[in-house]
């Protein structure tokens, strides 16, 4: 820290009441002492070999340094009126500003400078920004700037007033069908145009899906976003976990060289089971034991969760939360045709070309038809999702039952 920073660090202490003043200048004066003898000693070293304060504390008084300056009436970005927070993470803290030359409100995304020494991490900040500029789309939060001023890199972008999916489920604890698939299709669609340009974004889930004040889904944060073709970046992250464990896909949970827009499809999975259940998928004690689940448990069939949920509801949840990627989705453009049927009342036939081949030969070689029942011949209250599971179970159980008289019949003939 330089000293007019370690000044204003000591007045922070004594204002939260972390120190005395009688303790602060003991520390400065060890510090000077120390200094004077050739050792390079910061105050928080010092106050924290004196056992004063913890380093947790020093952090939020760094933390809180850090939204000072950001909203100190002298601006550190040109250009640019700092007028409130809007939230703050882990990686970085967002503000609601005024781009002076147009006269417009925007979001403000600002490293930590203690991030700020970490190349990686500033890396892939940019890496956002110029993701984020390649793509155009109205689902789709729009970057606007990318740069660094007095120490602080910052990525400007298009302001979103509303809410996270997150906040809405934080809220309502489990959406309607209606818009839960509207939501996943407008996401679907901003992902489609990320993905026919090359990019996946690695951390789709509720806390990055927006929903403007029109009701328009806007996806956001492309900080684990990547080209598709990024060898080299690929290369230097195998065998680590990127993304969120509640709704990471198995492939990135094992550090997978070939991620692709199959990835995406289950994040957006996670996240449409979350809203129509109010649950995530797994749940465990740790970040690990969650993304173990996703790696070997069975997945609780949404409308098990949640028996009101029409069966084309679960089934395209289902698809999408397939382990195999090879059982998901072929491509993004096929779960956005099942999301529109949805819409419009009708089945996901997309979804249902997953149904397992060996279940229609078996039911092929049985000799029941089934080629001939129509919506008429079933109770045309029921909606025609649940018509077609209600005849594959009705099916399978005559399956069954004839199994059952086969193998009856052979013990009666064997005695």
């Amino acid at each position: 820290m330089a000293g007019e920073d370690e000044s204003q660090f000591g007045r922070k202490l004594l204002d939260s009441r972390f120190i005395t003043p009688e303790e602060l200048t003991r520390c400065r004066e060890q510090q000077k002492e120390l200094s004077k003898n050739g050792e390079q000693v910061t105050l928080q070293d010092v106050l924290m070999s004196e056992g004063f304060v913890t380093r947790s504390q020093i952090d939020r008084i760094d933390q809180s340094m850090d939204d000072d300056s950001m909203c100190r009436p002298a601006q550190q970005i040109p250009g640019f009126q700092i007028m409130s927070k809007l939230g703050q993470g882990a990686m970085a803290t967002v503000y609601k500003a005024r781009q002076l030359s147009l006269d417009r409100i925007v979001a403000i995304k600002v490293l930590p400078r203690r991030l700020s020494e970490n190349q990686e991490f500033v890396d892939r900040f940019y890496r956002e920004g110029r993701a984020a500029a390649r793509l155009n789309h109205p689902n789709i939060v729009q970057a606007i700037d990318v740069g660094e001023s007095g120490g602080y890199h910052y990525f400007v972008m298009e302001y979103i007033s509303g809410k996270t999916v997150y906040d809405e489920l934080q809220e309502v604890k489990v959406m309607n069908e209606h818009d839960a698939v509207t939501v996943t299709l407008q996401t679907a669609r901003a992902l489609e145009h990320a993905h026919a340009r090359g990019f996946i974004h690695r951390d789709v889930k509720p806390k990055n899906v927006m929903i403007n004040e029109e009701q328009e889904v806007k996806l956001a944060d492309m900080g684990l976003a990547r080209e598709i073709s990024d060898y080299k970046t690929a290369q230097s992250e195998a065998g680590r976990a990127y993304g969120t464990p509640y709704y990471i896909s198995p492939e990135q949970i094992r550090g997978e060289i070939n991620i692709d827009f199959r990835a995406d499809i289950y994040s957006l999975g996670a996240t449409f089971y979350h809203m129509v259940t109010g649950k995530v998928p797994f749940e465990g004690a740790t970040p690990s034991a969650v993304m173990h689940k996703h790696l070997k448990e069975e997945l609780v069939p949404p409308d098990h969760m949640n028996t009101d949920l029409s069966a084309g509801v679960a089934e395209v949840i289902e698809a999408m939360l397939a382990k195999k990627r090879d059982d998901r989705y072929a491509s993004t453009k096929d779960m956005i045709t099942d999301l529109e049927s949805l819409l419009e009342g009708g089945p996901p036939f997309q979804a249902r070309k997953k149904l397992d081949p060996n279940v229609l030969e078996n039911i092929a070689s049985s000799g029941v038809t089934v080629s001939t029942a129509t919506a008429e011949d079933l109770d045309p209250s029921v909606r025609p999702e649940d018509q077609v599971r209600r005849l594959t179970i009705l099916v399978l159980s005559i399956l069954l039952a004839l199994s059952v008289l086969a193998n009856l019949a052979f013990f009666v003939l064997a005695e």
